[in-house]
């Protein structure tokens, strides 16, 4: 069966797949960055990480943006029958969840650098001026926000190892489809 663009019954297509591991890949990106630009010792080198940062985190809301709207217009394919009704019901709500945080973190993100008082613009990777949020600017309003995304991203990176985790049980363990599925739609990942 040759590669599609969109998804089956029993596995991802092309566009699932590219924007799963396109997406995975920002996010964590963005909690290592995020941890190396609160810590970089030149005000010069932490403006620049911090830039960096912003422009990801806009990239990466387009691009769950973008997920989501997909997910919604394209089925996901059938769980193998080797996941029990305990996992049946938790993976949708997972899914969720992860959704859910990858919209929520780049939304505090950008909640967080439009109420600062420091006034200082995004430009995403040096192109344009992002506008801030209709937010109002205040010292209470920008430690809300910055507590709001550290609590956030520390919430997405644990829901992301727990995924992953998720997926390795899946194919070390149960040795199934869920993981491959996820990596290739080049060979019949049928529901065992």
């Amino acid at each position: 069966m040759p590669a599609s663009i969109t998804n089956s019954t029993t596995r991802y297509g092309w566009a699932a797949i590219v924007l799963h591991w396109l997406i995975a890949a920002i996010f964590v990106g963005q909690f290592v960055l995020g941890f190396v630009m609160m810590r970089a010792s030149s005000q010069r080198t932490a403006f620049e990480l911090i830039q960096l940062h912003k422009s990801f985190g806009f990239l990466l809301l387009g691009l769950v943006i973008l997920r989501i709207a997909w997910r919604l217009g394209s089925a996901a394919p059938s769980l193998p029958r080797s996941v029990g009704p305990l996992e049946r019901r938790a993976a949708p709500l997972v899914h969720f969840a992860l959704y859910a945080l990858q919209l929520a973190l780049p939304l505090s993100g950008w909640a967080l650098v439009s109420v600062s008082m420091l006034e200082i613009p995004s430009v995403p990777f040096n192109l344009f001026v992002m506008p801030d949020l209709p937010l109002a600017e205040s010292d209470a309003a920008e430690s809300f926000w910055a507590a709001a995304h550290w609590y956030l991203a520390y919430a997405g990176i644990g829901l992301v190892a727990l995924h992953f985790a998720a997926a390795l049980r899946h194919h070390f363990w149960l040795k199934d489809a869920v993981l491959t599925r996820m990596i290739t739609p080049l060979s019949d990942q049928d529901a065992e």
